[in-house]
């Protein structure tokens, strides 16, 4: 075994979690995934304390092969045999030529060193950043879009009736082409739970099957593996090229899409231990951890970061939208909002695989059933997640990377209306959201889980309240200035919170929006996000 099994072994004997054993030793849960996942060393002192807590010698923890090494312990003293005499070494005598020639070697590094120290960062902005110029360049990180509840990607056979990022007020990806960034817009389950999701975007960047997990996969009653993807979304993905830079993307989540990123990126960094325990070394590398560092940037859009309060509208009144239960509600979301029937859901791919559903028809009844069949078989799906009680189980699993940039926006589409209505629509809104919104505005309970919707959650943006939208409670956050200046601090590992816009929650994908505000926004934030530190 290496140090890294070694520390993982010693760990799950004791019965600590990551967490538990980072606090122990006053490090952060990532650096103790990064230890075990082979990924980073400990420092000594660590060393020495993980000796201490787990009562064996620091040998065992740094030799790979402990087993022919005897480690003493203190009531075990062990006799060392006799010294030899060793005979001190003559030193050879040096010539002049000889002495000569090391001064003009010390000589010539010590000018190296110096031209390092000063000429490079005062012309290149900094060793790093020189060393890649002479390696081909600074590298520009790819865009991954990823589709909200009921969206779709450019793949599917939808998207040539209407494009989901650009909701048919224009071609989002070839302008950003055209403007120079590499971006990709893959499919992943529209009705699908967070979790789920985000396992089949890992298989597509991939391009390997789908692994859901086992453990996963058995508690919810569902196959472990689902599709197989030939060839991965764009080659290199983690690979570390021109100079070592790592190939990172930058993860892009509108409305469910931002939870989807928000895990992937969480797993791949701090990995699953349930998923370890239940197949060891046939875990997926998705749950096995220590790849944080292959994500740049993680934002979202009108996402429910804390669920939204339409799903306990549906429960309480959701006959004033009418809507009469969850299954209505997809149905609704998946055609209704995108403007296109039932009609056209022969080329609209649930992926429903590992539920055993292959194929849905284009008839109403069948996408009913085949939506039911999912949310009536447990909690693994979206509108479990999309519930503020779900979305709080989510994010009891989520946590930010310290070494990721963060960023959030909400829209609002509503304004404060008398004192017994609380919000009430704007004009201009999306006809569909109006009966959302105006239900959302005025709602106030609890939910079973014992979370107060008060007048806080009213304002939204038809579908998610701003509340929501602007961060997750549990994560730290920060207010920032949409594009900052380049003297703005921009920190990773916390939320970089933007003022809430006017709109509904299609303005930022272009739905009911106008193409060149739309386009700027794009610009405008990967200009942002390419300045950043790396």
């Amino acid at each position: 075994m290496n140090i890294s099994d070694k520390i993982l072994k010693l760990r799950k004997e004791k019965g600590l979690s990551q967490e538990a054993l980072a606090e122990a030793l006053g490090v952060s849960r990532q650096s103790v995934s990064k230890w075990e996942s082979g990924a980073a060393l400990p420092d000594t002192d660590k060393i020495i304390a993980m000796s201490e807590l787990f009562g064996v010698s620091t040998d065992y923890i740094l030799k790979d092969d402990p087993s022919e090494t005897f480690i003493p312990t203190p009531d075990e003293p062990v006799e060392m045999p006799p010294a030899e005499e060793v005979k001190p070494m003559k030193k050879k005598k040096r010539n002049g030529k000889g002495k000569k020639i090391i001064k003009i070697i010390a000589a010539i590094l010590a000018l190296c060193i110096a031209v390092t120290a000063v000429a490079i960062p005062m012309y290149y902005g900094g060793i790093r950043e020189a060393w890649w110029e002479l390696n081909g360049g600074k590298i520009k990180y790819p865009y991954v879009f990823v589709h909200g509840l009921g969206g779709w990607g450019e793949s599917e056979g939808i998207n040539e009736t209407i494009q989901y990022w650009g909701g048919g007020t224009t071609d989002l990806k070839s302008y950003l082409v055209n403007e120079g960034y590499e971006v990709y817009m893959p499919s992943v389950g529209p009705i699908s739970s967070a979790w789920d999701r985000a396992c089949e975007l890992y298989a597509q960047l991939t391009g390997t099957t789908v692994d859901y997990g086992e453990a996963h996969s058995k508690e919810h009653n569902h196959a472990r593996y689902g599709r197989t993807y030939s060839a991965p979304l764009f080659e290199g993905w983690g690979d570390k090229i021109n100079g070592g830079q790592r190939v990172k993307i930058n993860l892009i989540g509108h409305s469910f899409g931002g939870a989807t990123v928000r895990l992937l990126t969480s797993l791949l960094e701090y990995g699953s231990e349930a998923e370890q325990l239940a197949t060891g070394k046939e875990t997926s590398p998705l749950f096995m951890g220590g790849k944080g560092d292959w994500v740049n940037s993680v934002t979202a859009l009108c996402a429910p970061h804390n669920g939204s309060s339409l799903t306990e509208v549906l429960n309480t009144v959701g006959g004033l939208v009418g809507i009469g239960d969850t299954t209505e509600l997809l149905i609704k979301l998946c055609f209704g909002v995108a403007e296109i029937g039932s009609s056209s859901s022969s080329v609209y791919d649930f992926k429903l695989d590992h539920f055993g559903i292959s194929q849905v028809g284009s008839e109403n009844a069948e996408i009913k059933s085949a939506i039911s069949a999912v949310t009536e078989s447990g909690s693994d799906h979206a509108a479990y997640d999309l519930s503020p009680d779900g979305a709080a189980k989510l994010n009891s699993i989520i946590k930010t990377v310290e070494d990721v940039y963060y960023f959030s926006y909400s829209y609002s589409a509503t304004k404060e209306g008398s004192f017994l209505r609380g919000q009430v629509p704007v004009a201009g809104i999306f006809p569909v959201l109006y009966p959302f919104a105006m239900a959302m505005g005025s709602f106030k309970g609890t939910t079973a889980g014992g979370i107060a919707i008060d007048e806080t959650w009213q304002e939204n943006d038809g579908l998610v309240s701003v509340v929501s939208a602007r961060y997750p409670f549990n994560e730290p956050y920060s207010e920032f200035t949409e594009f900052p200046s380049e003297d703005a601090e921009i920190a990773r590992g916390i939320w970089h919170v933007a003022p809430t816009k006017e709109g509904d929650h299609g303005t930022v994908i272009g739905l009911n929006s106008q193409a060149e505000p739309t386009k700027n926004f794009y610009t405008d934030l990967f200009t942002m996000i390419d300045s950043l530190e790396r």
